[in-house]
């Protein structure tokens, strides 16, 4: 039973070990999670930052494309104007040259708008794959906490009945009840003795008296007593 409780004891203890190195790694997943939130938290607001400007550097470019088709068919308005004579040409060259400079500046603007666009765009898809990553780690880590969490439910309800169980055989229990039954078996056992001796009692009486039965002679006596009073003989 010693050898037992020993092993009972060791078990015991490293279980209790086990539910204590459990609980760190709890507290640090539920740690781990709320920092990878916040993280998903900021990553979101990077992405929508970096999404405006790409918006932004889109509809740039396609304003500077629509203001270099614009300059463009100034300059070929003014010409044809001169053309027709309703303006002079010098004047006209002159002003189709400045509509001309306004169309490359604003192309060039267009191009370099363009690849900001593209460069955003690249930053998009890239804080996008880390948005979804943290997502999936936050999901994995959700899964692996409420495993662990489940692991420290079903290690303390094993610790608790493991306690019963012990604390069962530390009260002697069991061994109070086989006393209890040898003590029953005992009294059982001693009424039954007495039962004996009262019926092997009750048998001697009997025999004794029996044998000691002197009332038929008492009787005889006292009639010869009686017969001599009154002066009778005795007749057999």
């Amino acid at each position: 039973m010693n050898f037992f409780k020993r092993l009972f004891k060791i078990g015991e203890a490293e279980a209790n070990s086990a539910l204590d190195k459990m609980e760190d790694p709890i507290k640090l997943t539920e740690q781990g999670i709320r920092d990878m939130k916040i993280d998903l938290g900021k990553s979101l607001e990077s992405l929508a930052q970096v999404k405006a400007l790409a918006i932004r550097a889109r509809n740039d470019a396609e304003e500077f494309a629509a203001k270099a088709t614009d300059y463009e068919q100034k300059a070929m308005l003014i010409l044809k104007k001169a053309q027709n004579g309703d303006i002079k040409a010098d004047e006209a060259d002159r002003l189709a040259k400045e509509a001309l400079i306004k169309k490359e500046e604003n192309e060039e603007n267009e191009t370099r708008t363009k690849l900001e666009s593209e460069k955003f765009n690249n930053s998009v898809s890239q804080l996008e794959k880390s948005v979804q990553e943290i997502k999936q780690n936050i999901s994995k880590w959700d899964n692996e906490l409420k495993t662990l969490k489940a692991r420290v439910k079903v290690s303390k309800a094993t610790k608790n009945l493991n306690k019963q169980m012990a604390e069962i055989d530390s009260s002697s229990t069991v061994s109070m009840l086989e006393r209890m039954k040898e003590k029953v078996q005992q009294d059982e056992a001693l009424a039954e003795a007495y039962g004996d001796i009262a019926n092997t009692s009750k048998s001697i009486d009997d025999e004794l008296d029996k044998a000691a039965d002197i009332t038929e002679s008492t009787a005889e006596d006292s009639l010869t007593k009686l017969k001599e009073q009154l002066g009778l003989k005795n007749e057999k």
